[in-house]
């Protein structure tokens, strides 16, 4: 009989959507509290989930007897909440940027070893049906070696999304459009590509009168010789995410929705009918599965009462806080950056300007 896991979400914003995912998987998890500095919100979310406990302080929480704690605060409180949790013998569901740099991630994962819990980084958008379609023709060996790659990610956040108090501020949100939004984006194209060997990046606040940026510029240079593009703006009138990669003898491009361009369908463009024909029939043979946070949660509790990977662990996920420091170090000195960054690079600390750090 599958065992049920009991399930603490701290952090009613983004929460709700990893609640209604929970809620999706009835025979894997059971969601027993809700905790939020806002009581009106929590008791909302509570009655609308039929949630049975609901908290305003976060010690309270960790102190339950539960099997896992989901972190979905403001960014600047993840690593302390996450590192709290671990050591209160809790294993541990950490929004996106799981930490506020490299020695702080490098932390987490001692302090995880330390304790024999588990700690998941979100990153959701790496489950879903067109993703695994690009991975299938990988396995298969019908994907050549990759030329080139752009990725998009064109939203729009109207002065109304910063009335929030801790968005668009450094201490509290990390970081602008390459932290909050285009850090998915991004993830997916290193899942494709791998690791990236250099960047040269430039940012702007050019939309709305916030602390950081909400335009961003980068070229990549892959590890496997390869370039990529990125492109991200928070003021675009139409939103969309898009990947385009381009492989010897196939061309791959994503769908255009700016939540989950992983979805299918993707288009795959070979190079001549006959090799088109093989791509479509491996196509074919991917069956749909749970996507986003279902996607991510279905595998994570098998990882928890099975045993075997995470499906993302604190190694999956640190590369995506190596390329938003190595990004932020190149747009600031106006050089191009090599990666892997090591514990002897200035930014290897924390990414936030001087003037921001400590700031609460």
């Amino acid at each position: 009989m599958t065992r049920k896991l009991t399930v603490g979400v701290v952090g009613g914003g983004i929460g709700a959507m990893q609640i209604e995912a929970f809620r999706a998987l009835p025979d894997l998890y059971s969601l027993e509290v809700i905790c939020d500095i806002d009581a009106s919100r929590v008791e909302s979310l509570a009655a609308k989930h039929a949630i049975p406990n609901v908290l305003t302080d976060f010690d309270a929480l960790i102190a339950r007897d539960l099997d896992i704690i989901s972190i979905c605060t403001p960014s600047g409180l993840h690593f302390e909440q996450a590192k709290k949790a671990l050591l209160a013998g809790r294993n541990v569901i950490v929004e996106k940027p799981f930490a506020s740099s490299l020695a702080e991630a490098d932390e987490l994962a001692k302090v995880e070893q330390e304790s024999g819990k588990r700690l998941c980084p979100i990153f959701q958008y790496r489950f879903a049906d067109g993703l695994a379609q690009l991975q299938r023709l990988r396995e298969r060996g019908l994907v050549g070696k990759a030329y080139a790659a752009t990725v998009e990610t064109h939203w729009r956040r109207l002065p109304a999304y910063y009335d929030n108090p801790w968005r668009g501020r450094w201490a509290k949100e990390l970081g602008g459009c390459l932290v909050t939004h285009a850090i998915h984006n991004h993830d997916m194209l290193m899942r494709v590509l791998g690791p990236v060997r250099s960047i040269y990046a430039r940012t702007a606040t050019r939309v709305n009168p916030i602390e950081t940026e909400d335009c961003a510029a980068a070229v990549l240079e892959m590890a496997d010789g390869s370039f990529a593009t990125l492109s991200v703006t928070l003021g675009s009138q139409e939103e969309i995410s898009r990947l385009r990669f381009c492989f010897d003898g196939l061309t791959v491009e994503s769908n255009h929705s700016p939540y989950n361009p992983g979805k299918a369908p993707w288009r795959f463009i070979a190079a001549d009918p006959e090799r088109q024909k093989v791509v479509d029939v491996a196509i074919a043979e991917v069956d749909p599965a749970p996507e986003l946070y279902a996607g991510q949660f279905s595998r994570l509790h098998k990882a928890l009462t099975e045993g075997g990977e995470l499906p993302v662990s604190i190694a999956d996920a640190r590369p995506s806080l190596e390329l938003i420091t190595a990004a932020y170090h190149s747009a600031r000195t106006g050089e191009a950056v090599r990666l892997p960054i090591g514990q002897d690079h200035p930014l290897y600390a924390g990414w936030l300007p001087p003037t921001a750090r400590g700031r609460a």
